[in-house]
């Protein structure tokens, strides 16, 4: 999409929205704006204009929408409660006819239901909040529902992830807009790594395998530190000092992962930013992050991210 003179930017909020999904990408847009000289003209609409509340019970004061531009993106936020979607014809319609008229469609999180029901993801790909994915793909069987993505572009339109995934999503569409320094320089005034890929996964691994104080979490910073090395069970096991199948037990309770799958995830979050902005051979990155060589670590790409180093390093470099 190239840089048009003040663009329009259009959130549309509905009662009950989620305050997150309006207010991330909202301050990237502003800040784009307001620091940047980008142009954009920001505003916030619905059905009927006037004060709109949040699920979170906070009232934003919104107008009645016009006719959008090509040069225009319309956003369409999320809600925490999912069963609202099911008596909101009216709002569905006014996505449908904003749509209709703007160049770019986007969704925040559970707003991916509502571009849904104007019937503008029939045979796309598209994500949400990885809680809804299989309701999602469920009620609209037509999408290609990938549940574990930070957020997905399938022409012109962008669909995210949950709440935090939405300011992704605008770097994304500031960066296509403006460049990548003005989005760059917009990330380090929101204080976040420039934006993560759309392609990475929407689960942080040091998070998802976060258990409890204990043997288990201690192992966990053990592999993180050991990640050249084997790191059998058994050698894990004596590490934290019970027998191998106590501890593949217990490991799997408190994370969900079985030793190995978790050995894995966490050399993959290691070598992903070693690919992506280092000229590093692929297959010393393998050998360094303990992965063997390259065809095993290509492998554990597949089953982390759905996509090959190559493919991710290729990706970026495309984008920056």
């Amino acid at each position: 999409m190239a840089s048009h003179l003040s663009p329009i930017i259009w959130f549309i909020v509905f009662p009950g929205f989620e305050l997150l999904d309006l207010s991330g990408p909202l301050c990237a847009f502003n800040l784009a704006r307001d620091y940047h000289e980008t142009g954009y003209d920001i505003r916030i609409v619905s059905v009927a204009g006037g004060l709109i509340q949040s699920s979170s019970g906070i009232k934003i004061e919104t107008t009645e929408p016009s006719v959008p531009k090509y040069s225009d993106t319309i956003v369409v936020v999320g809600a925490p409660n999912i069963e609202i979607f099911t008596d909101c014809g009216d709002v569905v319609a006014l996505v449908r006819r904003m749509a209709s008229q703007a160049g770019r469609s986007a969704s925040v999180c559970t707003g991916t239901f509502l571009l849904a029901a104007a019937s503008l993801l029939n045979g796309r790909r598209a994500t949400t909040h990885w809680r809804h994915t299989a309701v999602l793909q469920r009620h609209y069987p037509s999408l290609k529902v990938e549940a574990d993505r930070i957020f997905i572009r399938d022409g012109a339109i962008w669909t995210s992830a949950g709440i935090t995934a939405g300011i992704d999503l605008a770097l994304a569409l500031i960066e296509e807009d403006f460049g990548i320094e003005i989005s760059k320089a917009v990330a380090r005034e929101l204080v976040v790594y420039h934006r993560r890929t759309g392609g990475q996964s929407q689960f942080s691994t040091l998070l998802d395998l976060e258990p409890p104080p204990g043997r288990i979490r201690n192992v966990i910073a053990y592999i993180r530190l050991h990640l050249q090395e084997q790191l059998q069970v058994e050698r894990l096991a004596e590490f934290a000092g019970i027998s191998p199948r106590q501890f593949a037990r217990q490991f799997v309770t408190e994370t969900g992962e079985t030793p190995a799958r978790a050995v894995e995830r966490i050399r993959c979050d290691a070598a992903l930013p070693r690919i992506q902005n280092t000229n590093e051979p692929l297959d010393q990155i393998a050998l360094r992050i303990g992965f063997g060589d390259l065809e095993r670590m290509r492998r554990a790409f597949l089953r982390v991210y759905a996509q090959p180093p190559q493919a991710l390093r290729r990706a970026y470099r495309e984008r920056t």
